[in-house]
């Protein structure tokens, strides 16, 4: 007798702090039930025959309602309730997740004498994501980036790059991002408003995500891929250096397009290799 369900995300996850009333043809309150941590409701209370109004929420989600009939067996089988993101934007499910560099990239593009670009990446980062349960605004990220792992196939440019000219790896060993929010910009995408440190100088700065889906991996684990952008400015961050050719063109361009693409394991640490 009483109650049964089942609430999911459309990835299938659950939602396990979802809420399901059932609402008699009057629209009195017949029976109110959680979800437990695997998503599943089982509430034991008897219903009368007849049809009602079944209404399932969850803070961050739209609501989702449906009829069903209970007949003399005074039972109510609502099956699987898929809940989609408020906005229509999906996220991977709430806890901690740990970035996987061997399968992620952290990469810059430069202007190079206002004719081509440089391309360069970090080789040495580590980041951990926690996607808030009730709230999905109020998820975090942070990330540590190794100034010296730069590399742009250039040994004679990497080392100016490490250089006190720009990053001075030496004194600034790290470069750290720390989100502060998170806000929906469309229907799959998201802005992570953060504060980036580099150079001894913290800013903020706003990248541009976008969650690809999640899925298992071959080890057993499960995996969530994102992909994000920003623009810097040097002169933020007090690298003022520039070269500036007979022409009147500087060598090495002001801005930087960064582009991260990113795989996070589910946890709070990476799988033992």
């Amino acid at each position: 007798m009483g109650l049964t369900a089942r609430i999911r995300t459309r990835d299938g996850w659950a939602v396990s702090h979802a809420v399901v009333t059932v609402a008699d043809m009057t629209g009195a309150q017949a029976l109110r039930a959680e979800a437990d941590a695997e998503g599943a409701v089982r509430d034991a209370t008897p219903l009368e025959a007849g049809a009602y109004t079944v209404i399932v929420t969850a803070v961050g989600y739209a609501p989702a309602a449906s009829n069903v009939i209970v007949t003399a067996s005074g039972r109510a089988e609502v099956g699987t309730v898929t809940l989609a993101r408020q906005g229509g934007t999906e996220l991977p499910p709430p806890g901690p997740w740990t970035v996987d560099p061997v399968h992620s990239s952290v990469a810059a593009v430069a202007q190079h004498l206002g004719i081509s670009s440089v391309h360069g990446r970090f080789t040495e980062f580590s980041g951990t994501i926690e996607i808030a349960p009730d709230d999905v605004t109020k998820s975090r990220v942070e990330a540590v980036i190794r100034a010296a792992s730069v590399d742009t196939g250039n040994g004679m440019r990497d080392g100016h790059l490490k250089s006190p000219d720009f990053l001075d790896a030496e004194r600034f060993p790290e470069i750290t991002y720390r989100s502060t929010g998170l806000t929906a910009a469309g229907s799959d995408r998201w802005t992570v408003h953060g504060e980036l440190g580099m150079h001894g100088v913290v800013r903020p700065v706003d990248l541009d995500l976008a969650y690809l889906g999640t899925g298992p991996d071959p080890w057993g684990g499960t995996r969530a891929a994102f992909r994000a952008t920003t623009e810097l400015h040097r002169e933020d961050f007090a690298m003022n250096y520039n070269q500036v050719l007979q022409a009147g063109i500087a060598a090495i361009g002001t801005t930087l397009k960064v582009e991260l693409d990113i795989q996070a394991v589910q946890g709070e640490s990476l799988p033992a290799a």
